[in-house]
């Protein structure tokens, strides 16, 4: 969408899931360093983005998702996954409800799967699916000083105050723009939705309140890194189609058990009513990179306890914070306990992985 705005700040590009990312401006652990302590500004326009209308737009969605839909008013929100008839995930969302729309944000690649998948049930209900992406990019500011750089922008009101509240201003110049409070990396952050036309000037706008601050523009590195610490996981990276919600360390923000019937529901609430799950994603300390000189490991090497394969890893990052080697994985019940020391195998060789509390970084 902004490439050559990227370009023109000397960014390295990349892919995720057939999109096309920026890696990083030249510096990554600098990005990272200047989100954690003050703000980054990411441009997450790559993301899927789709807008259900009509008047049965809330009754429907909540009969596709794990959290309640219908309770949400215009200018609030939710984090809900969406599963097969099986539990499985197809995706987890962010659900925005706008005045006369849902929006739904979530990961890159997946707006035609997932709108496929809703049309699918649409029957004799007033909705319909709009692919919001040819109209709307999304710039997020994260990071403890986030507030400030929106608020330096001049052009809101006020801030959204609770997680997932959204307000909308109309500017004569930038058009209509939405605001939501979305902590993306667990403290704080805002998400604005821009019309693409006024996409560079509202990122040039935000990147020069955010370098006020001692923010930067960050690219997919940074923020990777600190979604990693922050002990977040990923649709794509640690959770997938083989997952069902409750493994992966999101049942707490995603799934509601007093909303009634949804698709995957049986199969969700009768594990929570048995009581646990046969593996959960877990935060693994790795050998000290420093000392051991091991490479990160790949997705899905596999962790052992007691000579007993138990789980396998799904992302890992050198933390710079930590400056250690962290990875997130899943460990099965029975060796999951935190303070537990796994062998983790990979083409390297073995090392130690010590299961610790997550986030790794507050």
């Amino acid at each position: 969408m902004l490439h050559e705005f990227h370009h023109g700040l000397r960014a390295r590009f990349s892919e995720l899931n057939g999109a096309e990312i920026t890696a990083d401006y030249g510096d990554w652990p600098a990005e990272h360093a200047a989100l954690r302590a003050n703000a980054g500004v990411i441009d997450l326009s790559f993301r899927s983005r789709i807008c259900l209308v009509g008047v049965d737009r809330a009754r429907f969605l909540h009969g596709q998702v794990t959290n309640d839909v219908k309770k949400l008013g215009a200018g609030e929100g939710c984090y809900a996954a969406i599963t097969t008839n099986k539990g499985k995930m197809e995706s987890d969302l962010n659900i925005f409800a706008l005045a006369d729309e849902l929006l739904l944000d979530f990961e890159p690649g997946l707006a035609e799967k997932i709108s496929q998948r809703l049309e699918k049930f649409i029957v004799a209900d007033d909705v319909q699916i709009v692919d919001a992406a040819p109209h709307y990019g999304l710039l997020s500011v994260q990071g403890p000083k986030a507030a400030e750089a929106v608020r330096a922008l001049n052009l809101f009101p006020e801030i959204p105050a609770q997680q997932f509240d959204s307000l909308k201003i109309s500017d004569a110049t930038l058009g209509e723009i939405y605001l939501a409070n979305n902590p993306r990396l667990g403290s704080s952050g805002f998400d604005l939705f821009v019309p693409n036309n006024s996409l560079g000037a509202v990122a040039d706008k935000l990147i020069a309140a955010a370098k006020q601050i001692g923010g930067c523009a960050i690219g997919w590195t940074a923020f990777e890194t600190a979604r990693i610490e922050a002990g977040i996981p990923r649709f794509g990276a640690d959770m997938d189609e083989t997952n069902i919600p409750l493994e992966c360390g999101i049942e707490g923000r995603a799934v509601s058990y007093n909303k009634g019937c949804y698709i995957g529901q049986e199969v969700i609430n009768r594990i929570h009513s048995v009581g646990h799950v046969t593996r959960e994603l877990r935060g693994l300390r790795l050998a000290n990179p420093a000392g051991a000189g091991l490479p990160l490991p790949q997705k899905h090497d596999k962790l052992f306890h007691a000579g007993k394969e138990v789980g396998y890893v799904t992302s890992a990052v050198k933390s710079p914070s930590l400056n250690a080697n962290i990875a997130l994985g899943y460990v099965r019940r029975e060796a999951n306990q935190i303070g537990n020391e796994l062998t983790l195998r990979t083409t390297a060789g073995e090392s130690p992985a010590k299961i610790v509390e997550l986030p790794f970084v507050k």
